[in-house]
């Protein structure tokens, strides 16, 4: 099977200080891959790295894209990332404000998305719209509604339909849970495992919560210091940690 992301090499720095080096793995169709560490472990570096939010130092970014096949997302020009951005790629942001228009309303929100790629009609995106609203539990009756009135959980959610109204292959996740109540975490967490499932979606989960792995990710990958330092099926590696650093983080020994 030929990888949907194939990740070579990557590096960035700040000045003297590392963010992320030598980072390298695949990531396959309907794979979800969590990355996991303590803060300053260069995990969200990585992905907004991956994500074309930053340029590494190094490396490549290989996307299997549908049009032409594999391309080095690193080297596109701008328009060709943008594009990508709003098709075949979908970033959830750990503070939904950073992913959603507040002005403007739920139905919107989503609509904003579906216009991106070509939509015009007004009914039929209103009616996907609705649709996708009722897909993460948000009722008909708050299509109008801006998301300033939503709770923090709603506004996840709803960041969630305008990602992935336009069927994105792959999906960046920052943090998706933080910031939330348990009770909040849990039901989103089954939206989303529900959504991956349904979609078969690959994504890539940068998130200090194990238990967030745990229920989402295939594979896992495990941070320190911009370093990859242990990699394996998720329930292997939290199971039976290896590296002296995951075993800290598995035993809970450090605060991440």
């Amino acid at each position: 099977m030929t990888p949907l992301l194939s990740v070579r090499d990557i590096r960035k720095t700040y000045g003297t200080r590392i963010g992320c080096t030598d980072v390298s793995f695949d990531l396959y169709p309907g794979e979800v891959m969590g990355i996991v560490g303590e803060s300053g472990s260069g995990k969200s570096t990585l992905l907004s790295c991956l994500a074309g939010h930053l340029t590494p130092d190094r490396g490549e970014v290989i996307f299997d894209t549908r049009a032409d096949g594999p391309r080095d997302t690193v080297t596109m020009s701008e328009p060709e990332r943008r594009m990508l951005g709003r098709t075949d790629w979908a970033f959830v942001h750990q503070n939904p404000r950073d992913g959603l228009r507040m002005s403007v309303s739920a139905g919107g929100n989503v609509g904003e998305r579906l216009m991106a790629v070509g939509a015009r009609h007004y009914g039929q995106i209103r009616e996907t719209a609705t649709d996708w609203l009722g897909r993460v539990e948000i009722t008909e009756d708050r299509i109008d509604d801006r998301p300033r009135a939503f709770s923090g959980g709603m506004q996840q959610r709803l960041q969630i339909a305008r990602n992935l109204v336009t069927g994105p292959r792959l999906v960046f996740m920052d943090e998706p849970t933080g910031g939330l109540d348990v009770s909040v975490q849990a039901r989103l967490l089954d939206l989303l495992r529900g959504l991956v499932r349904e979609m078969g979606l690959s994504a890539l989960i940068v998130t200090h919560d194990l238990a967030v792995v745990r229920l989402l990710a295939h594979r896992l990958m495990v941070m320190k210091s911009g370093r990859v330092v242990e990699t394996g099926l998720t329930d292997q590696v939290l199971d039976d940690p290896q590296h002296p650093y995951t075993q800290l983080l598995v035993s809970s020994v450090l605060q991440v």
